[in-house]
Order: C-alpha cells, then sequence, then structure tokens
C-alpha cells in the first residue's frame, strides 16, 4: 500500500483534513471535465456555420465524447484497482488537457472531434475516481450529504455549460470555450501534482482481454448506430444504424457470460443481485436520456426555431443550474435522514410534469415561462440524481464500490449518447414528415416542422421518465450488512 492517508472520521463530513484537500482536488478536476460535456451545445449553430458541417455531424461533438466515456468506463474498475489514486488522477487530467489544447487549435471539424474525444478519455476516469475514493473515506450515515455536496459542482458545471457558452459565443470565437479551460486544466494538474495522496490500495489484478475488446465493441457498436441514425444517413434501415447495434448487443451479452464465468471479471456483475441497485440504475439511465437530450435540443430549437440569441439561450439555462447546486446538498441530507424513495418520485413527478409542457411550446410561449419550465425540470433532476446513485451503491459491499461505480457511470453514460441521438432523431424525422405533409411552401414551414420534431422528441423523453416515475415506488432504503469505516480495499 502507497502512501495512503489516514481514513479516520474525526467529526466533519470528510473526515479529516487529509481526506478533505483529496477530495477538493478531485472536484476541482472534475468539475472542469463535466463542465465541457454541455459547454458546445449553444455554441453548435456557430461551430456548424463555421466549420461548415450539418446537425447530424455536429451532433457526434457531443455523442463521440459520450462514446470514448462509454467504452472508458467500464476499464476503470480495473484502473482503480491496479493504479494509484494519484497516478490514474494525473493521467486522467493530463489526456483531458491535451484534448482541450488540440480542440481550440483545431483547423476543422476532424480535428475538433479528436480533441473532444481525448477530453473524454480523461473525464471517463475522473468521475468514478472520485466516487470511489469518497465511498472509501466517508462513513455510511455521511454519504448522503457528501455526496450532495460533491452534486453542487456535479450537478452545477453541465447546468450552466450553456449560459457560460452563450456569453462568450455572443462576444467571441467559440475557440474561447476551449482556451478559457485549458488554464485551469493546467492549475488542477499543478495542484495536484503538488498536493492529492493516495487513497485506495493498489492489487495486481489481471485484465481481460476478451472481456475489453467485448465491452468496446459491445458499448462502442450501440453508441455509434444510434449516432449513425441521428445523423440521418439511411434512417433506422440502413446497415450503418442496424450493424453496429445488433453488433453491440451480441457483444453485450457475450460479454455479460463472460463476466459471469472469470473468477476476476472486467466488471462484476454481481452488483445486479442487488435490487435496490437494479431499479436505480435503470431510474439513473433514464434521467440522463432526458436531461442529456433536453440541454441539446432545447438551446438548439430557441435559436433555430425561435430566433433567440445564443446569450439568451444559454440564459434560460442558468436559473436551473443555481437551482441545482443549491439543492444539491439539501437532497443529499434529505437522503441521509429519509433515504432515496420520495425524493426519486417528487424529482421524477416534476421532470414528466416539464417535459409534457417542452412538447407544446409554441411561436408565442414566452420566453420566461421556458426559463422557469427549464428551472423546474433541473429542479427534479437535482432530487434524482446523486440520492438515488448513493442508494444504490450504498447496497453494495465494499470490494463492489468500484465495480457498482463503474457500471453506473458506463450506463449513464450511454444512456446519454443513445438518448441524445434518439431524440434528435425523432425531431428531424417528425420535422420532416411535417414538411412532407405541409409542403415546404407552407408559411413558416421550417419553424413548425421543427416544432412538430420537438413535440415528438419531448413525448417520447415524458414517456420515458413516466416508466421511471413508477420503478421508483420500488425503490427501497439501502440496508448493507456491512459495518461502517470498512477500508475499500478490491483483490
Amino acid at each position: 500500500m502507497e502512501n495512503q492517508i489516514d481514513t479516520k472520521d474525526n467529526g466533519g463530513m470528510f473526515g479529516n483534513k487529509q481526506t478533505l484537500i483529496v477530495i477538493i482536488v478531485m472536484i476541482l478536476g472534475v468539475f472542469v471535465a463535466i463542465l465541457n460535456e454541455t459547454l458546445l451545445n449553444v455554441a453548435m449553430p456557430k461551430i456548424m456555420d463555421e466549420v461548415g458541417i450539418a446537425p447530424g455531424q455536429a451532433q457526434w461533438l457531443t455523442t463521440g465524447f459520450l462514446l470514448v466515456i462509454g467504452v472508458l468506463i467500464p476499464v476503470t474498475a480495473y484502473l482503480i484497482q491496479r493504479f494509484t489514486t494519484r497516478t490514474l488522477f494525473l493521467s486522467a487530467m493530463g489526456l483531458f488537457t491535451v484534448g482541450t489544447l488540440v480542440a481550440g487549435i483545431s483547423p476543422g471539424f476532424a480535428t475538433l472531434l479528436l480533441g473532444r474525444m481525448l477530453q473524454a478519455a480523461g473525464t471517463g476516469l475522473m468521475f468514478p475516481l472520485l466516487t470511489n475514493v469518497v465511498f472509501a473515506l466517508v462513513p455510511l450515515h455521511k454519504r448522503g450529504s457528501a455526496m450532495g455536496t460533491i452534486g453542487i459542482v456535479i450537478t452545477f458545471a453541465p447546468a450552466i455549460g450553456p449560459t457560460l457558452s452563450g456569453i462568450i459565443v455572443e462576444h467571441y470565437s467559440w475557440r474561447v470555450l476551449f482556451y478559457g479551460v485549458l488554464p485551469i486544466a493546467l492549475f488542477v494538474i499543478a495542484f495536484a501534482y503538488k498536493k492529492l495522496e493516495n487513497v485506495t490500495e493498489t492489487t495486481r489484478p489481471r485484465i481481460d482481454l476478451l472481456s475489453l475488446s467485448l465491452s468496446t465493441l459491445g458499448f462502442g457498436g450501440i453508441v455509434y448506430g444510434f449516432s449513425s441514425a441521428g445523423e440521418g444517413h439511411g434512417g433506422w434501415s440502413s446497415a450503418g444504424v442496424i450493424l453496429p447495434i445488433c453488433i453491440g448487443v451480441v457483444a453485450l451479452a457475450l460479454f455479460t457470460w463472460r463476466q459471469l464465468t472469470l473468477e476476476q471479471p472486467l466488471l462484476d456483475l454481481r452488483t445486479f443481485k442487488y435490487g435496490v441497485f437494479r431499479i436505480s440504475t435503470m431510474i439513473m439511465m433514464i434521467v440522463m436520456m432526458a436531461m442529456f437530450s433536453a440541454m441539446m435540443l432545447l438551446p438548439i430549437f430557441l435559436q433555430n426555431a425561435l430566433s433567440y440569441s445564443p446569450l439568451e439561450a444559454g440564459l434560460v439555462m442558468l436559473p436551473g443550474g443555481i437551482v441545482m447546486g443549491i439543492m444539491s446538498p439539501i437532497t443529499g441530507r434529505l437522503f441521509d435522514k429519509f433515504g432515496a424513495k420520495w425524493l426519486a418520485i417528487v424529482g421524477l413527478g416534476l421532470m414528466g410534469i416539464t417535459l409534457s409542457q417542452f412538447a407544446f411550446i409554441t411561436v408565442s410561449t414566452s420566453y420566461n415561462f421556458i426559463l422557469v419550465l427549464n428551472t423546474l425540470f433541473m429542479l427534479g433532476i437535482s432530487m434524482i440524481m446523486m440520492p438515488v446513485m448513493t442508494n444504490a451503491l450504498n447496497e453494495l459491499p465494499p470490494p463492489l464500490y468500484p465495480h457498482g461505480t463503474a457500471i453506473i457511470s458506463t450506463l449513464q453514460q450511454v444512456s446519454g449518447a443513445v438518448g441524445t441521438a434518439l431524440l434528435v432523431t425523432i425531431m428531424t424525422t417528425g420535422a420532416r414528415t411535417f414538411l412532407e405533409k405541409a409542403g415546404s411552401n407552407t408559411e413558416n414551414a421550417p419553424v413548425l416542422a421543427m416544432m412538430a420534431g420537438m413535440k415528438s422528441a419531448f413525448l417520447v423523453a415524458f414517456g420515458l421518465v413516466a416508466i421511471a416515475w413508477v420503478a421508483s415506488f420500488f425503490i427501497k432504503r439501502s440496508n448493507p450488512a456491512k459495518t461502517e469505516g470498512v477500508q475499500v480495499a478490491v483483490h
């Protein structure tokens, strides 16, 4: 065990000063990485104009980012056991920083996409690492509050991304979005190099290359297939869509069989033996699908259909981000007292109501009404994200924490990519169907077509959230048969 810090609980939320410093360093890195997941949403129209790409291609700047994360995160359970906290975090931040530089100086779409994918490689390592560190260091009865406090950063970052992007794109080049992040990333690397200490024990697990290959083919194939459908090249019936999805499904089936037969699986699927973990993971997947798709569709709709500026489109997201930041520690404390069930029921109810209202936005809908709807939507998400995830992981024994974290993080990111691709496809298909029926000569045809497409997309999102809402009634409070303060050490 290398330089492992003392994890004794001295009364504070995060235990002692050493623990606090470790978590602060990692939160800074995770904040700047997660911020980038939504930073480009409002900037997409300007990027499309400057680089000369269609909406389907531009979508790859988001789904490509999520694709890399979805492929990489399954490996994090192995990496967390194999390498020290310090080594992993500095490597992740290094990849992210190089990607940020490449994206900022990119001369065209291909280089910009490469930069985003390098950023994603770093991002994919950081959040599972942070979550595992928290569960290693924080006692069970304080985890809700700890995760809620961390949630201020985790939920606030993607929420303020569109607003920050709108302010910058309104006055400067979209490249400033990357140049502005670069010095922050370099500061985090320097800070981590000086202050970050190791947390969990390292072992020497073997990595199964067949499992790694099947995981990459499985998650990668599914995200690629859905994203190709989103690009609109032949639609859902084309070989470029069906073939990757089928390969992905078969590979995931083989991957699952392989994990259940290995002594040291890449991802230990015994986590799904725990009912609370199963239900919570399904709910988290749906929430991510709805959140990422809404954060992608709304800015495009506000600018292209309702003619708002990038700044105005971004500012719609700001109150929701502030609410999420305020509510995260509150919901964390509520979780510690009452559990996740009623927080999830109320939160998913709010999400469902707002999505149903989004579906019926028209050109006469006021800016303030859309702002209020989005704020309520984000309030609902803040009541679900950290409590449901914490409840799911609390159910697991400590040796399964890295695997549970990796599984939830993988499925969240893949769901975000699939949800974005699926709902963008539904929107474009709905718009195209409207134009075919009404004719392009109809007054305000493009705007009306986009509204028709948005209605279809948001109604599908509403249906998914309704399923999650019903499932939330079956959430039980975690009651792991483990004593508090057990040291996490996966062998």
